[in-house]
């Protein structure tokens, strides 16, 4: 097997495993902020933390595959190394950025929905007093 092929093949078996593990850790951790965000509807909290983490693995795993282009030498056992390093390095920044935008987006939301929650009065009129 020649050397591009090794980088390939060792470039994508650490990208997809790096991509499952976040998108894993990101839907474990992320459905209590989604419940909070949704105010309790636990069933839609699921479905939407589903469609994110279908979301995050469509651009993530086409970036991988995008990405996966012979941009460096790789005559030598360093070149395979320093290849990889740099395409690992990337993937990760652009793991790291789709996580901050999801977390952006959805506390917004609830910045939003504790907003309109706390324009409603806390009790309701009682009626009216007499003006003098």
């Amino acid at each position: 097997m020649d050397r591009p092929v090794i980088a390939y093949v060792i470039y994508l078996a650490v990208s997809i495993t790096l991509t499952i593990w976040v998108a894993r850790t990101l839907s474990h951790n992320g459905r209590v902020f989604l419940a909070d965000v949704l105010r309790g509807n636990e069933e839609l909290a699921d479905a939407v933390n589903r469609l994110l983490v279908v979301g995050f693995y469509l651009v993530n795993l086409g970036f991988v595959a995008l990405f996966m282009t012979d941009s460096g030498d790789v005559s030598d056992t360093r070149g395979i190394f320093e290849n990889l390093s740099a395409k690992l390095g990337v993937v990760l920044l652009v793991l790291g950025v789709m996580h901050l935008g999801n977390v952006y987006v959805l506390n917004r939301i609830r910045r939003r929905g504790r907003m309109e929650r706390e324009q409603a009065p806390p009790v309701a009129p009682q009626g009216w007093t007499a003006q003098a």
